[in-house]
């Protein structure tokens, strides 16, 4: 049966690039993103299955996973990408913004593996969680941002914990800025950031990994050489 990966946050930025290798890589794929046109262009793209949600509600969470074992019928990677980030001092951010971003970033990262955690355990499979060097590094001006990917590092230290047992492996990537339209507001030329590609690259390494080696945490930092390449 072919192997299948089910991304969140896919329809754009990071989640795309992912998905847009794991299709090359020969797997099956769900996509899931809140935009409905934007999920059902990137899935028509790459052949995949489209589902839109939203990972800030519960319902949701469980939806996608579902709709992904209706239509695949395994699961051997999940990619935990959906995120929102706002910037701005801790008094700066309205209760609205700081509840979305830690229902976003970290409360639906946990709902979503929570969920998928059954048909993961039967492939003895691998999550990637999407975090930031926000999580590692704290900045005055993403104090929620930050402090939900430090919840999803530390998350994912937990299921490797929890899952080693049943041999699922979770990798958590902590990019510096990368070139998205999530940090369009960012002070750094967009050619000078990472790039969603560099993301999907670690990610391909992984899949290159025998099921006895995991890379817990990698830190994917800016390199401000003033390189063109």
């Amino acid at each position: 049966m072919e192997k299948a990966a089910l991304v969140t946050g896919g329809s754009s930025g990071i989640g795309l690039a992912i998905a847009t290798m794991l299709q090359r890589e020969g797997f099956a794929l769900t996509l899931a993103s809140r935009t409905r046109a934007k999920v059902e262009a990137a899935a028509e793209a790459l052949g995949a299955h489209a589902v839109a949600a939203d990972v800030a509600h519960e319902d949701d969470c469980r939806r996608i996973v579902e709709e992904h074992r209706r239509q695949h019928g395994r699961l051997d990677v999940l990619v935990n990408s959906a995120g929102v980030g706002f910037a701005g001092l801790v008094d700066e951010l309205d209760t609205k913004r700081i509840d979305l971003q830690l229902d976003v970033n970290l409360r639906g990262t946990i709902l979503v593996t929570a969920a998928a955690l059954p048909f993961l355990r039967e492939a003895r499979g691998l999550i990637v969680n999407i975090a930031s060097i926000a999580g590692t590094s704290p900045s005055a001006r993403l104090p929620a941002y930050g402090a939900a990917k430090a919840g999803v590092i530390n998350f994912t230290s937990s299921l490797n914990r929890g899952e080693e047992e049943h041999g699922v492996r979770a990798t958590v990537l902590s990019p510096g800025f990368v070139a998205t339209p999530m940090t369009e507001w960012a002070p750094v030329p967009r050619e000078r950031m990472i790039r969603p590609e560099d993301c999907a690259e670690v990610v391909r390494a992984l899949l290159r990994l025998s099921p006895y080696a995991r890379l817990p945490h990698v830190v994917i930092e800016r390199v401000d050489s003033g390189a063109r390449n």
